[in-house]
């Protein structure tokens, strides 16, 4: 029995000795093995003219949708109406303060009631800070001759907000009450958020056309989780003590709803508007892609013939949209908590409120009778002279700083990204499946193995799977530059307070830009290439992983940090050897959300030469023949996206457990 015992033993050691590290190496090499001997066999590439099966299907069943809209029950009554509805919605808001109506020569209320009502109402909900920046941010748009795109773009914004929050708030309340019901919206909610922007557009102008409707109805769809999800959350952060202590009241549940639960949780849902607001602002900029009018269709025809300057002057009205939204719903967020918790608000601002009021009302007066008050004076010149200096300041970096940004732009394309896309797209795809597979079962379980086996088969299914390789391949570099910049700012942020007071409001403001603004910088640095998508991605995402890892880091309990200091561990060997190992459940969320991000913001590089899905989508709705391909493609990035979250979500529970 000894002699079993003994024998039995260094395989048990064994097993215990490998673990997933070793696996995956393991898992690495056959795959290099393999590709070496397979190259170039059954890669399953597509040119970019060629359409599969499915492709022709999709473009007849999009040309069977628009002979028979008018005329099949479901579109008649159902589609077309709900078009109708947020159409007129639309044509009504824009009519306010972007077109005339009828016969006006201007629109209802012109530019200076617009300035007025911006700085009132930023007054009234937030602060006189606030109120000055959102009117001197409104008077900017103006200056930059993008009056009448800036409007476009808040009023489509505004009416998909209005939409969103009708819808999200409601059902947010409903999650929030019902376990049932918030079991059922949450994969809903997940699969959702964890979709690019681009993949909504085609799909949905299958069924709503192209236009401004179609956009606000995208837009809907996009920015209502973020209103459901932190509604149900807020309703579910009342302490249970304080519900109680109304039920024994006797208030019943409509009491308890409206006097305790939304009262109470008034300052998250704020922000949770706050979030539904940035996420429309970022979809109709996008939206431009399906002919919303507004600041993204300037930035999108400036990218597509890579004009600079005009894409930086509209790209920089965009943040100053962004920038003002946000500060306005913040400090809105702060004077409900000020007004919930009983602080001191000031009984004076009664009447000075009111007085704003009017004065902002005869604004809108004087903008509504006159031109003068109506139509923004001036030319533009500002904005000429941004786009000039924004031309000027591209040429300089071209001429003067084109060795290192090609140097960079080569070093890592040649030395890091070509190689790996290479492995991808040369490799026989049931091998490259085959590693997906594996890699998912063995970093996330058994589930998120057969969940990538899932995608794989669907994205073979798709047509463009070579694109979706070399799609997969800048995604996982961006990725990886992503996590490397976030360990360093992170670890610093979390190791210094005095680093996080000063890093972290950038990383918040960085946030608030909607995607398609990262890549005008980038596109005078390095050119439209598949590298100027790379590094915005990077830019894009690393704020939230850089923001995850620096708390993951400071949450390591300090006596953990002092009992390391005190054995003789220097400040490298706390870093590696204590607070990252404990802070692993944050680097894997870190690398959740940094390699969604990143797939959002790859695929939007297809404006600037990134090609691949990105490419293919805007194609599509370019190209009609194309539209097919586009769909499909547009498919691919959604099982890319899950994919790559259901792998790293269930690797961050595991790391948790």
């Amino acid at each position: 029995m000894a002699a079993v015992a003994d024998t039995t033993a260094p395989g048990v050691t064994l097993r215990h000795k490998v673990g997933r590290p070793m696996v995956v190496g393991a898992i690495l090499v056959v795959w290099l093995v393999l590709f070496a001997v397979l190259r170039g066999r059954q890669t399953l590439t597509l040119a970019a003219a060629d359409l599969t099966g499915l492709h022709r299907w999709l473009n007849d069943v999009n040309d069977s949708i628009g002979a028979n809209r008018n005329s099949n029950p479901v579109f008649l009554y159902f589609f077309n109406e709900i078009r109708l509805a947020i159409d007129n919605l639309v044509t009504f808001v824009r009519s306010l303060i972007s077109q005339p109506a009828g016969s006006r020569p201007v629109p209802q209320v012109g530019w200076l009631g617009v300035v007025g009502l911006a700085g009132y109402v930023s007054w009234a909900v937030g602060n006189w800070r606030v109120a000055l920046l959102a009117a001197a941010g409104f008077t900017f748009f103006g200056l930059q001759g993008l009056w009448q795109e800036s409007m476009d773009t808040l009023a489509l914004t505004l009416s998909a907000v209005l939409v969103a929050l009708l819808i999200g708030i409601p059902l947010g309340v409903w999650a929030g009450l019902s376990d049932r019901f918030n079991r059922i919206m949450t994969p809903f909610l997940d699969f959702m958020q964890t979709m690019p922007t681009f993949v909504y557009l085609a799909p949905l102008t299958l069924i709503f056309l192209i236009g401004g409707a179609s956009a606000v109805i995208t837009t809907v769809i996009y920015a209502a989780p973020p209103a459901i999800r932190i509604t149900a959350h807020a309703i579910r952060s009342v302490p249970e003590t304080t519900v109680e202590a109304a039920d024994s009241l006797g208030a019943t549940r409509r009491q308890q709803l409206l006097k305790v639960l939304l009262p109470m949780s008034r300052r998250t849902v704020v922000m949770g508007v706050n979030q539904t607001i940035m996420a429309a602002l970022a979809m109709v900029t996008i939206a431009a892609l399906i002919d919303a009018p507004g600041l993204g269709k300037t930035v999108v025809q400036a990218l597509q013939s890579l004009d600079v300057g005009t894409a930086f002057n509209a790209g920089l009205a965009i943040v100053v949209m962004a920038v003002v939204l946000d500060r306005v719903t913040t400090a809105a967020a702060v004077r409900t908590e000020v007004r919930t918790t009983g602080g001191p608000f000031l009984k004076w601002r009664r009447p000075l409120l009111a007085a704003g009021g009017i004065a902002a009302a005869v604004l809108v007066h004087l903008s509504h009778t006159y031109v003068w008050a109506a139509e923004f004076p001036g030319d533009g010149t500002v904005g000429t002279h941004i786009a000039s200096a924004a031309d000027t300041a591209t040429t300089w970096l071209q001429d003067h700083l084109s060795g290192l940004t090609n140097a960079l732009r080569d070093a890592l394309t040649n030395g890091l990204l070509n190689p790996f896309q290479t492995l991808l797209t040369d490799s026989p795809w049931w091998l490259v499946g085959a590693t997906l597979v594996a890699l998912g079962a063995v970093i996330g379980g058994r589930w998120a193995g057969a969940t990538a086996a899932v995608c794989v088969g669907l994205l073979v299914g798709t047509g463009v799977w070579s694109d979706s390789m070399t799609t997969l391949a800048s995604t996982a570099v961006a990725t990886v530059l992503v996590m490397l910049l976030g360990a360093v700012v992170g670890v610093w942020m979390g190791r210094s307070a005095l680093a996080d007071r000063l890093i972290r409001p950038t990383l918040d403001a960085a946030q608030v830009m909607p995607p398609f603004v990262y890549l005008v910088p980038f596109l005078a640095l390095f050119g439209a290439t598949r590298f100027t998508a790379i590094v915005a991605a990077v830019v894009y995402a690393a704020p939230v992983a850089i923001k995850i890892i620096a708390d993951g880091v400071r949450n390591v309990p300090e006596s953990t940090v002092e009992a390391a200091t005190s054995a003789g561990c220097n400040t490298w060997q706390i870093i590696t050897k204590v607070q990252l190992p404990m802070a692993r459940g944050a680097l894997t969320l870190a690398t959740n959300q940094g390699l969604i991000y990143v797939l959002s913001m790859v695929v939007v590089g297809g404006l600037v030469g990134a090609g691949a899905l990105g490419y293919d989508v805007v194609a599509g709705f370019s190209q009609g023949e194309l539209y097919g391909k586009g769909l499909a493609a547009g498919l691919a990035i959604v099982l890319l996206g899950v994919m790559f979250d259901r792998i790293t979500q269930a690797a961050a529970r595991r790391t948790r457990a």
